[in-house]
């Protein structure tokens, strides 16, 4: 699919992954708009991008569906769709205080699971009645983002995990289930990335875990997951899979 022209959503687009994704696809000429629940962290990105900003909480209905009549009446209707958007606190399922609270294991799973079907069904909604936009009858790609923990999950990490792992499950079916609008839907499963928050761990932290992977013995960058994300959209035979962005890592148990 071209991305020129094209409408993108990125959700969590305020720094990370997300904000390298709005400006590299913004770089290949598409128009973008930035979801996030901190409002005023992609106001000026989204200025720089000349884009739009949205705030919005994408486990919520009411914010995701009011975001998505917002892209369509500024920008038109959505052919590319990123979901950057998630947490990742650490927590073990009974520690010193006691058992893991059900509510911190449902927020992490409502914000990186549920969210992530919240603006997938919306803009999957969106796509299939839109005109085709090319002859293999395309007419949108949604691309989501799990994390190596889905399959090699770290002590403390249960519900970011099980948040990933069904991120990664429903890949397939909903591809499947898109194919006949047209739409592809692919996960990206990245593995040590710098971002702000990684780069703000102390300098030797950040060596000891850059030289657990395997090679490049390095942490992944953001540029690196917007890269792939181009290839995915410009790709028409990329759908339905897991891509690793890991450099081979296999997470240890701690």
């Amino acid at each position: 699919m071209d991305i020129n022209h094209s409408v993108a959503i990125i959700t969590g687009a305020s720094s990370g992954m997300g904000a390298a994704t709005a400006r590299h696809l913004h770089k290949l000429g598409a128009k973008v708009a930035l979801l996030d629940i901190n409002g005023e962290g992609i106001e000026v990105l989204a200025k720089d991008l000349r884009g739009i900003a949205i705030a919005c909480d994408v486990s919520s209905a009411k914010d995701a569906s009011k975001a998505m009549q917002q892209v369509k009446e500024t920008l038109g209707v959505p052919q590319i769709c990123v979901n950057c958007a998630g947490i990742a606190p650490a927590k073990r399922i009974v520690g010193r205080e006691g058992p893991m609270e059900l509510e911190s294991f449902m927020h992490v799973i409502n914000v990186n699971l549920v969210g992530t079907f919240n603006i997938m069904r919306l803009a999957a909604a969106e796509m299939s009645v839109a005109e085709p936009l090319n002859d293999n009858g395309e007419r949108g790609v949604i691309i989501n983002t799990a994390s190596v923990a889905a399959f090699e999950g770290q002590i403390g990490q249960a519900a970011y995990s099980a948040s990933k792992g069904g991120v990664v499950a429903m890949g397939l079916p909903a591809a499947r289930e898109f194919a006949r609008f047209g739409i592809r839907v692919m996960t990206i499963a990245p593995g040590l990335v710098e971002t702000p928050m990684m780069r703000a761990l102390p300098e030797d932290i950040q060596a000891s875990l850059a030289e657990s992977v395997p090679f490049p013995q390095r942490l992944a960058k953001a540029s690196e997951y917007a890269r792939l994300a181009q290839h995915i959209i410009e790709n028409p035979m990329l759908n339905g899979s897991v891509i690793r962005l890991d450099g081979a890592i296999r997470l240890a148990p701690s």
